[in-house]
């Protein structure tokens, strides 16, 4: 989406022919459901070497994106108004639908998190008809396919002519926008509905595949009806637009839910416990009791705090600076896991229910980081060293060696099952490691520098033992040592110290499990009882 133009690679032939067949067997799939593909149109993006070929061709280049220099980013636009738009456009299309036939759907983002080159409305109107007009060159029937993201990622740029230009560019019903954050920020409400353009409804909930308890489930369950009964709505469905998945399944299986139905959910409590009997097989009062505590904290998310990242001091590079703040109480969590842990004799050999255990373990873990950390962090502000070595102790020494343990008890929080997903890609040992080496890229540094830090950070065993342990280790050990030495703390020759430790798990070789060990039920009651605040209610 002209984001960036080089990283990570280059990539090999072989994946290139094994991409091209994967493809024919997902778009056959897909097909045989009734499903309707969506293939990519040319958007306008060009690689600097087109003025090698056409030497007259009008090529500009964007600014940089996300951090990375434009030895990365700064990609190359080709001017609407250029002859050569029209060619590449059509003729991108064309080899596309050879090779794969068309459901007439086309996805195409120029200006996705990047600014034009002017906000000139004539401009705008220029560059969106330019895609559009190559398009229907091709394919008399395109549909073009549009990622309202663009508008919500800079509202200060986008304005009302600037958005009119670009929706009104294309012939009315021929563009569908996709309102990618609508249970958060919709874009529906301030567009007049797109300008009368038909749009997708979408919950977009997470950022990056991280871990972490988190949803706005009353925003998802009000938001479709609410848009529905807009004033001259062009709301024409539902879509679910997650960066990752695998996590916060309650999240999904309600929105799911929500395209078959005409109203909200009326009672989301009666649901959610509902959800958990389904989910078990079996209805259990801990366990519905425990969810409708899930509800009201966690899935709770309103305001400025329903990021859809988790911003966890666990999974953040540390600092002095750290918000530990929450929109829920975590006492509802820490009760919400002692309760799965009461229901656990009857329920041990159920899969979900061990699944659900260790996510909420997990999450009780992360929220006992962020109390240690402000616990260490104060004695540090207040020159307490002992005060500091042991809430530090516990937190570099006990917590996260336990955390680590206990997500090596399921294989879906194995680091050494996600490095060899990708590794399993490769035809050659050369192969798997750059595969291997783009995975944990992705997980920590992304990009060379740690341009987008953390983004799409996880909580794997593996990585928790060899990366936020090291991390959260030296960023104590350095805390220890000003207070001993009587020099204050710098952060930025923490972050010069630190990078080296994030850069030494990027390039390691080392191998990690891939079968878990020992039992969840056994491994989360000893953290509980270890480590569960004294106010949590009751008792196992």
């Amino acid at each position: 989406m002209g984001n960036l133009h080089t990283w990570g690679g280059p990539l090999t032939r072989f994946w290139h022919i094994k991409q091209l067949y994967l493809q024919h067997r997902i778009l056959d799939r897909m097909r045989s459901f009734g499903m309707i593909p969506v293939l990519p149109a040319f958007a306008g993006h060009v690689p600097k070497a087109i003025t090698r070929v056409f030497p007259q061709a009008n090529v500009t280049q964007l600014g940089s994106w996300g951090h990375f220099n434009c030895s990365y980013s700064c990609s190359f636009l080709l001017a609407p108004e250029d002859t050569v738009f029209s060619l590449i456009g059509s003729l991108f299309l064309w080899e596309l639908i050879k090779e794969f036939g068309t459901d007439h759907i086309y996805g195409a983002d120029t200006f996705n998190e990047m600014q034009p080159l002017s906000s000139e409305p004539s401009y705008l109107t220029a560059a969106t008809a330019a895609v559009y007009e190559a398009m229907i060159t091709v394919d008399p029937d395109a549909v073009w396919l549009l990622q309202g993201w663009l508008f919500q990622h800079q509202p200060e740029f986008w304005g009302l002519p600037q958005v009119k230009a670009v929706l009104g560019a294309v012939p009315q019903g021929r563009l569908l926008v996709l309102d990618l954050f609508a249970e958060n920020q919709p874009v529906y409400t301030r567009t007049a509905s797109f300008q009368g353009q038909p749009f997708i409804w979408c919950m977009l909930h997470n950022f990056g595949g991280n871990h972490g308890l988190f949803g706005a489930l009353e925003a998802v369950n009000q938001g479709p009806k609410a848009a529905h009964l807009f004033p001259n709505s062009t709301m024409v469905g539902t879509g679910i637009a997650p960066e990752g998945i695998g996590q916060n399944e309650v999240v999904y299986a309600l929105m799911a839910e929500l395209g078959w139905r005409k109203e909200p959910v009326p009672d989301l409590a009666a649901w959610v416990s509902n959800f958990a009997a389904r989910r078990y097989g079996v209805s259990q009062r801990e366990t519905e009791a425990a969810w409708r505590l899930l509800l009201r904290s966690v899935y709770n998310c309103s305001g400025e705090a329903c990021r859809g990242h988790n911003h966890s001091p666990l999974v953040k590079r540390p600092s002095l600076q750290m918000n530990t703040t929450v929109w829920y109480n975590r006492s509802d969590v820490f009760e919400a896991w002692r309760l799965l842990l009461i229901a656990a004799s009857n329920l041990t050999t159920n899969p979900a229910f061990r699944y659900d255990l260790l996510d909420v373990t997990r999450q009780a873990v992360q929220e006992l980081v962020s109390l240690y950390y402000e616990e260490a962090r104060t004695a540090y502000m207040n020159k307490e060293l002992i005060s500091l070595l042991r809430a530090g102790g516990i937190l570099v020494y006990e917590l996260l060696p336990a955390l680590d343990q206990v997500l090596a008890s399921d294989s879906r929080f194995l680091l050494g099952s996600w490095l060899e997903q990708a590794r399993g890609v490769a035809v050659s040992e050369a192969e798997a490691h750059l595969y291997e080496q783009n995975s944990r890229f992705q997980l920590t540094l992304w990009g060379p520098e740690g341009n987008i830090l953390d983004y799409a950070n996880k909580q794997l065993s593996g990585l928790v033992a060899d990366y936020y342990k090291p991390r959260w280790g030296l960023f104590l050990q350095t805390l220890v040592d000003s207070l001993a030495q009587g020099v204050p703390f710098q952060q930025h020759q923490f972050d010069e110290k630190v990078f080296q430790v994030e850069q030494a798990f990027v390039l390691s070789k080392k191998r990690y499990p891939i079968y878990p060990q020992g039992d969840t039920v056994d491994l989360a009651r000893k953290i509980f009882l270890k480590y569960s605040p004294r106010g949590v209610a009751g008792s196992l």
